[in-house]
């Protein structure tokens, strides 16, 4: 099947959960966040959840899992936590629950940042994988790198995605 046919079969709305982690904001001023949520909805996909989520590992985890459990999202995103600082968790929480891992994702961001902030590129560890039908991506928090992952990797084929992780 072509690329045009496959997109044609896409989803045209998937069910979107958004996580933010961070110890400094909350939903009012988490800018990415909330940023991901318009860019999300004016794709026409539905977002059934934003939460934050501290920056600790074990609580990471619980929350991906009850997102999961309550929602049935397609997608989550999820902003922060994805550098080097100790406190930088999100990858230790969220790997292990990955089914599958995408790896073309880590690889793609890596390039598309480089391009923007030079060989600060390398200090990212943005993955993504599948947690049983439903897509996760991991990105850094800044307001920039989450606008590059989302209009540059995720939205353009998210519905395709979607319908590939259905079945």
């Amino acid at each position: 099947m072509s690329l045009t046919a496959h997109r044609h079969a896409a989803v045209k709305s998937a069910l979107v959960a958004i996580i933010t982690v961070t110890s400094t904001r909350i939903l009012d001023n988490d800018e990415s966040g909330n940023w991901i949520a318009k860019a999300v909805s004016g794709y026409g996909h539905k977002v059934v959840e934003h939460r934050i989520a501290p920056d600790d590992q074990t609580a990471i985890s619980l929350i991906v899992q009850a997102v999961l459990k309550e929602h049935c999202p397609d997608v989550i995103l999820i902003n922060g936590g994805t550098g080097i600082t100790p406190s930088d968790v999100t990858i230790e929480a969220v790997e292990p629950l990955f089914d599958k891992k995408l790896p073309a994702f880590s690889c793609l961001f890596a390039q598309l940042s480089f391009e923007k902030i030079d060989a600060a590129a390398v200090f990212s560890r943005a993955c993504a994988g599948t947690i049983e039908n439903t897509l996760v991506f991991c990105m850094p928090g800044s307001k920039n790198a989450c606008k590059l992952a989302v209009k540059e990797l995720i939205l353009p084929d998210l519905g395709h995605a979607v319908a590939h992780v259905r079945g």
